[in-house]
């Protein structure tokens, strides 16, 4: 890996990386990995702020305390660790709208912060329909060897490359 290589990380590499994280959290902590019930958390912890009697007798948060938790470090931990790998390899950048998406749909910063926001949204919305994120429903499945897991997986990837094409379009080879 070359210092500002436009390429980025390894997929090979960061995969692999991936696979030894989730297999060293459940060989140490006991725990498959996901994240999707961390932003749920930390809404309720917010909203405890505000109205802390509301968040009580919610049956969600009774059954799902909002506290910190060893899923929410984790996912802390993606964030701070990303930060950290970014800095390392020399390609961290404060970028609000990306090269791609200037190229396909304009330089507006409110357009894709929307867009971003809603996705995510959609994202969570699934992930709470479903009872857990790709990572809990893919990788910790399948690390399980569940079929479930497995299909979720081909689901998650069938889906990602729909969207690209549908959003950016077929990119053409040089």
């Amino acid at each position: 890996m070359a210092k500002n290589d436009p390429e980025g990380w390894s997929p090979y590499v960061a995969g692999g990386l991936s696979g030894l994280v989730i297999v060293l959290s459940v060989w140490l902590a006991g725990k498959f990995v996901g994240a999707s019930t961390t932003f749920v958390r930390t809404a309720g912890m917010l909203e405890k702020l505000i109205n802390p009697e509301r968040v009580a007798r919610m049956p969600y948060f009774l059954k799902i305390s909002p506290h910190l938790d060893w899923q929410w470090m984790f996912v802390a931990g993606i964030f701070f660790g990303s930060l950290l790998a970014a800095k390392l390899y020399g390609d961290f950048r404060w970028q609000a709208v990306p090269p791609g998406w200037e190229r396909r749909f304009g330089p507006s910063r409110v357009k894709r912060g929307l867009v971003a926001f809603g996705g995510g949204v959609v994202a969570m919305f699934g992930a709470r329909l479903a009872g857990g994120c790709t990572s809990g429903l893919g990788l910790s499945g399948s690390l399980q060897l569940a079929v479930s897991g497995f299909v979720a997986l081909a689901c998650f990837f069938l889906g990602g490359v729909v969207m690209a094409h549908l959003l950016y379009g077929a990119r053409r080879r040089r």
